[in-house]
């Protein structure tokens, strides 16, 4: 594994353990499983780990396999306070002292306000007093690092980079979002600060493993042997204002292969010939995607059980790959669960959309994924296969 410094010289794996999408069974999290992989991970050099409060049985799943392998001093440990959600100072000190205990540590090494989108959220934690109580926590030890992760515009994040000594920031960051969200003169400003940037969303929640046919022939013509995976990553590691990349490695085909990567790529590493790739894979990918969504689930749960990145993934995937692909896709993983999930049960309340980083119009393009999903056809035959599958 290889290390970049963060702003107090410590050593961070460029390669860091998302842990939103631990593998589940049942809607529980798999611990054993989840166990055997993380324990590699730290067995092969990976030592941040990124969670947040708002991620289901996350922090507590984290804590509980740290504790058990009494690995908390081989970690950073990274989570997030539900900003959105703060009222009061009363309540940042609930959630912090509850997030302690899932994790059980008395202190969290990377401390972030979670999910900003414009300055004026930061504005209104500084009226609850949120200045002193990062001075008090971090006094005391019990927060080592304090930052932000930000899903705005590029402009908004400056405010908010250039508005207090953070020690760090998390940005969503891939080649296709280098010129939206805090996109790359947002990294780059981050970069002429001195301040660490992590990278969420580095494959754009696997849109850029599972490529169109013609992008995946582009690079293999490339004659680097790349995978897509490699090209998107090491497109990362080339920049030095990255000092961490999370990738949600739930399989240890991944977790070997992401580690390898990592373990082989510095700064500098692309020449114009890869650059040039990556414009071509670009041009073919925006040619096919309906919807710019990345599976973050930040929209869910909707309050009438509508499955929003599902809807979007397997449309995205009806012209990705083909129509065929994605309407079975989306019938066999959505259409037969026990509870139905499909985006005709929307009642447009809007609150998915007062969610989304993307700033996706979801009603709008739920109406258009449910119309080339679920042709009359498909619907037929859905509900007659549910009425076979869940007759009593």
């Amino acid at each position: 594994m290889k290390y970049r410094n963060d702003r107090y010289n410590t050593a961070i794996s460029q390669l860091g353990y998302g842990c939103m999408r631990f593998t589940k069974n049942g809607g529980k999290i798999d611990m054993e499983k989840t166990e055997k992989e993380i324990m590699a991970a730290i067995d092969m050099g990976i030592n941040y780990f990124d969670t947040a409060y708002i991620y289901p049985g996350s922090e507590e799943a984290l804590g509980t396999i740290l504790e058990k392998n009494n690995a908390r001093q081989k970690v950073y440990i990274a989570t997030k306070l539900p900003q959105y959600t703060m009222r009061n100072k009363e309540q940042v000190d609930k959630t912090f002292a509850e997030e302690l205990n899932r994790l059980k540590t008395d202190y969290v090494d990377y401390y972030l306000m979670h999910m900003f989108t414009a300055y004026d959220e930061w504005e209104n934690l500084k009226k609850l007093g949120i200045e002193d109580w990062i001075a008090k926590h971090k006094e005391d030890g019990s927060v080592k690092n304090i930052g932000f992760s930000y899903h705005g515009n590029t402009d908004e994040f400056i405010k908010i980079l250039n508005a207090y000594n953070w020690d760090f920031c998390q940005i969503q960051y891939n080649y296709l979002d280098e010129t939206s969200q805090a996109g790359r003169k947002g990294l780059e400003a981050a970069y002429e600060k001195g301040i660490p940037v992590i990278i969420m969303e580095p494959l754009r929640g696997g849109k850029l493993v599972n490529l169109p046919d013609k992008a995946k022939q582009a690079i293999k013509d490339h004659g680097r042997d790349y995978s897509p995976a490699e090209l998107g990553l090491k497109w990362l590691w080339d920049q030095p204002g990255v000092t961490c990349i999370l990738s949600g490695m739930n399989s240890m085909e991944m977790l070997n292969e992401n580690v390898r990567i990592a373990s082989e790529t510095d700064p500098g590493c692309f020449d114009d010939t890869d650059r040039k790739i990556i414009e071509e894979v670009k041009k073919i990918i925006k040619e096919k995607e309906k919807v710019g969504c990345t599976g973050c689930r930040y929209c869910m749960p909707c309050p009438k059980g509508v499955d929003i990145p599902a809807a979007f993934y397997f449309y995205n995937l009806m012209y990705m790959e083909n129509k065929h692909n994605g309407r079975f896709g989306y019938s066999q993983s959505v259409g037969l669960r026990g509870e139905k999930a499909f985006p005709s049960q929307c009642i447009e309340c809007g609150k998915c959309e007062m969610h989304c980083p993307q700033h996706i119009a979801i009603r709008e393009k739920l109406k258009e994924a449910d119309k080339a999903l679920r042709p009359l056809p498909y619907k037929v035959g859905l509900e007659l296969a549910r009425k076979f599958f869940f007759k009593r």
